[in-house]
């Protein structure tokens, strides 16, 4: 299928599905086609910045150096821009994106970015706002820390990535698209590996969650919802 006929099936929430179709029909021509096979670095932290990627299949994680340790920032999905800010302000990469299993995307110059969006300047809104729900994201989960134990935590992480990148099975269970160890779930809620060993441990107890070597499936979705909330803890 090619990007133009994908024009109208993005998520609402991604930067591509934020846009007119006729801008939306234009962004995903910009630029160079370039396809990423797993594990494959995109963004490099520290890096200079020159280039927009945008995610047209796959996903990629978003993760930074915190005194040596790789942290998970975040999962961004097909239709999201990455590397907007660097690109927009000239500064370094802030964090280094890596592929998910295979990635299809299109690299875009700085300057024909920035040219689409004089073009386009209703675009720069669902740019900012993608700054903005990486912020809300950020903060959510400073506020997960503060208000929940670990179990809660982590199963309202995994309930927002299935949300996310969930594949939906026939059987009602639902598979996490994107591979995730339990050091970046760790990082990622803010507790230590034991912890989240732990807390793994405590949802499979539940039948919530099948995890194997960095796949996770969500057994039973509502169950998993109603723990996020708060409920049956």
């Amino acid at each position: 299928m090619s990007e133009q006929a994908r024009a109208d099936g993005w998520a609402p929430a991604t930067f591509l599905g934020s846009l007119s179709p006729a801008a939306t029909a234009e962004m995903v021509t910009l630029g160079i086609r370039q396809v990423f096979a797993a594990d494959r670095m995109i963004l490099r932290e520290g890096a200079p910045s020159t280039t927009v990627v945008l995610i047209l299949s796959g996903f990629v994680k978003v993760t930074t150096a915190v005194e040596g340790i790789e942290t998970l920032l975040g999962i961004r999905l097909p239709g999201e821009v990455i590397g907007e800010t660097g690109a927009l302000t000239g500064d370094p990469r802030n964090a280094t994106v890596t592929a998910c299993g295979r990635v299809v995307s299109r690299l875009v110059t700085r300057a024909d970015f920035e040219a689409f969006l004089r073009r386009r300047p209703a675009a720069a809104t669902p740019v900012m706002a993608a700054v903005a729900r990486q912020l809300r994201w950020a903060n959510q989960r400073r506020t997960d820390f503060a208000a929940f134990p670990a179990h809660i935590r982590l199963a309202r992480l995994i309930a927002e990535i299935a949300q996310v990148c969930g594949l939906p099975r026939p059987d009602g269970t639902v598979d996490i698209a994107v591979p995730l160890s339990q050091p970046e779930l760790a990082a990622m809620i803010g507790i230590a590996q034991a912890t989240v060993q732990k807390a793994v441990a405590d949802l499979r107890e539940r039948g919530l969650v099948a995890t194997g070597y960095r796949r996770v499936t969500v057994l039973d979705p509502a169950g998993l919802n109603r723990l996020a909330s708060g409920h049956d803890q």
